[in-house]
């Protein structure tokens, strides 16, 4: 090769070589430089990381006092960064929900405290990769780039518990339905006729209870996830009603529930303010994840359905034809609503089983009065007669007593010379006055008192409900101010047997009687105040993993269920109680001569009552079987038992963790 090639070579090799160093010395700068940025990132996302985690581990929530912040602040602190000149810490409360994609997402809510967000902030110089990507795409070149970092810290899932009372009805033909559009149309102000179809639809129907506080959230303008808030919004009949449409769709499998839903809502006219945290309860802190569980349609209908009428003041007095009672009255008042669902933390809830956080359902109490009308009392068969049997027996005695009082011997003397004289005019069963029954039931219910969770591969899972059976108690007599919100109902005794006087005259041969005074001799009555025998009884019900089909499944899935019997029938508690029937004896008014007459008469009420009492059961029981068979029930309430079901997800152990 010639020297002049020689030396040309050489200069393209050292041209090259400098180009090379160049490049070298470029990607070593880009390295240098990106290095810097990530490690300032990296640390940056520790800072931010550990003062999430600090703020959940310290218990911090956003309410007064902004405790998570003050948290987040000193753990930043002590990990040498300063807010200010550039940096900046921004920290908010809420809830992690998982969306459909299994992505997680953050949702800030001051009033939530499942989750902690926090974001760091720092300005740094700008990278060299940053300043020519800058100046080759045509906008202005910073020489400061801010680096943010953020972190979503929570508390391992905590255990979470599901209480539920299920319905007594569980199908509905026509006779029920009947019923059913007749009651529901009193309780919610507006016409119901909802089909055999729908009831059985809204029957066979469930909805997800996470989906429909998110709906009701949305159409309230709540902030999501806050169901503390949620519950305690004022709502109506109609808009609980529409939200369950909307969660429900247009699925097939739930048309018939819907077009039901649709017929109701429209009878929901009262527009008394509720809140639907009465008949559902969530306990504070609870996360989304733990209300992904289901609740029976038709129970949630229920429960809004008397929700409303509870509030609404009034008596739902029903048609004669849905009970098949002629000339008998039948009125329904909700005295107290129902609490269908219940979700919360057991520890929390077995800590004070009746406090704050308690996890408590319980059935509805109802008041229903039955009115009976004289004439259909009259003509009972059986009654008139035990009652002239009573009488008869009594006038002759009365009257042999009458005649050895010498008061009224010497007035039966003056009868001859126009002086008055007494004489007794017994009437049976006597006035307009009707007899009334008032029955008080419901009211069943329970509550967590203790779980237990497995540690590792020992242990069980259990669930353990302290639960009050049915309530109920029956009044019989002349009864007011049973719906009254005023005044306490009173129970005064019904009149069998009216002691009447009549003073009479006789001048010269001609007799005559001055008007009748009622009970001026006394009489006997009739009443009862009894709590049905069996209607107190309590049980703990445990829902354990060591029973046959008695495991507490995780909240979400199916519950399992188990009914608490009372200690004694109650229906035939009712016919025990009827034949308590008590009998009263009414003293004459005032001074009356008669007044020993009728005190000796009390000796013989104990034949009195066997022989009256019978009568009167065989009459009043027909009467109440309608309101056990088919109204109760109807509404979701049984004296028999009541049914509990149980959910519990024993949740995550360990420390705050971060989320995202």
């Amino acid at each position: 090769m010639s020297p002049r090639l020689h030396g040309k070579q050489r200069g393209a090799i050292g041209l090259m070589a400098v180009g090379v160093l160049a490049v070298v010395l470029a990607f070593t700068l880009l390295a240098v430089d990106s290095g810097r940025l990530y490690l300032e990132k990296r640390r940056l996302q520790g800072v931010a990381d550990t003062a999430a985690l600090e703020a959940v581990s310290r218990d911090g929530t956003c309410a007064a006092g902004l405790s998570a912040a003050a948290y987040a602040a000193q753990s930043v602190a002590r990990n040498q960064f300063v807010v200010g000149n550039g940096n900046t810490l921004v920290i908010r409360c809420g809830a992690v929900t998982t969306g459909a994609s299994g992505q997680r997402v953050f949702a800030a809510n001051p009033a939530l405290s499942a989750a902690i967000e926090v974001v760091v902030s720092k300005t740094v110089t700008t990278s060299v990769a940053g300043g020519v990507w800058s100046l080759f795409s045509g906008t202005p070149v910073s020489l400061n780039t801010q680096l943010t970092a953020k972190a979503v810290a929570a508390k391992p899932t905590p255990p979470m518990a599901q209480l539920s009372i299920k319905s007594t009805l569980t199908s509905v033909d026509t006779a029920s339905a009947g019923s059913l559009n007749a009651v529901f149309s009193g309780l919610l102000g507006g016409a119901v006729n909802v089909s055999v179809l729908g009831w059985n639809g809204l029957l066979d129907s469930n909805i997800n209870m996470l989906s429909y506080l998110d709906q009701l959230a949305l159409d309230l303008h709540v902030a999501a996830g806050d169901y503390t808030q949620l519950l305690n919004t004022t709502v109506t009949a109609s808009q609980l009603l529409q939200a369950a449409i909307s969660v429900l769709g247009n699925s097939p499998l739930t048309a018939n529930a819907v077009t039901a839903l649709g017929i109701i809502k429209v009878a929901a006219t009262n527009p008394v303010p509720l809140t639907v945290g009465t008949i559902l309860q969530v306990q504070t802190g609870t996360t989304a994840a733990a209300l992904n569980a289901n609740l029976q349609v038709f129970q949630l209908v229920q429960g809004v359905v008397q929700l409303a009428g509870s509030q609404s003041g009034t008596a739902v007095t029903l048609p004669i034809n849905v009970l098949g009672l002629a000339n008998v009255t039948t009125q329904v008042k909700v005295i107290e609503p129902p609490q269908l669902s219940a979700i919360g933390n057991p520890m929390l809830a077995a800590a004070n089983p009746l406090g704050p956080n308690r996890i408590f359902v319980r059935t509805a109490q109802l008041r229903t009065q039955i009115t009976v009308s004289l004439p259909v009392l009259n003509s009972v068969a059986g009654l008139t007669t035990a009652v002239n049997d009573l009488v008869g027996p009594l006038t002759p005695l009365l009257n042999g007593l009458l005649s050895l009082n010498l008061v009224t011997t010497i007035n039966s003397a003056f009868c001859l010379l126009g002086a008055g004289c007494q004489q007794l005019d017994i009437i049976a069963v006597p006035g307009n006055v009707p007899l009334k029954i008032v029955l008080d039931a419901g009211g069943a219910s329970t509550y967590v008192t203790g779980y237990t969770c497995p540690t590792g591969s020992a242990g069980t899972k259990s669930l353990t409900a302290h639960t009050i059976s049915s309530i109920a108690s029956l009044n019989v007599g002349n009864i007011s101010n049973a719906f009254s919100s005023t005044l306490p109902m009173s129970v005064a005794p019904l009149p069998l047997v009216d002691i009447g006087i009549k003073t009479c005259h006789k001048i010269l041969g001609i007799g005559s009687c001055d008007p009748r005074v009622a009970f001026a001799g006394g009489g006997i009555a009739i009443n009862l105040q009894s709590t049905v025998a069996g209607s107190n009884s309590e049980q703990n019900l445990v829902f354990s993993s060591t029973t046959p089909f008695a495991t507490p499944p995780d909240v979400g899935l199916a519950p399992s269920y188990q009914s608490a019997v009372p200690a004694a029938n109650l229906v035939s508690g009712l016919s025990a109680a009827l034949n308590g029937v008590g009998i009263t004896a009414y003293r004459p008014v005032g001074s009356n001569p008669l007044g020993s007459v009728i005190a000796s008469t009390v000796s013989l009420l104990s034949g009195v009552s066997a022989l009256v009492t019978p009568v009167l059961n065989n009459a009043l029981s027909p009467l109440l079987n309608p309101v056990l068979n088919n109204l109760l029930n109807s509404l979701g309430i049984s004296l028999a038992s009541v049914t509990v079901g149980a959910n519990l997800s024993c949740g995550q152990a360990g420390e705050a963790y971060l989320v995202i």
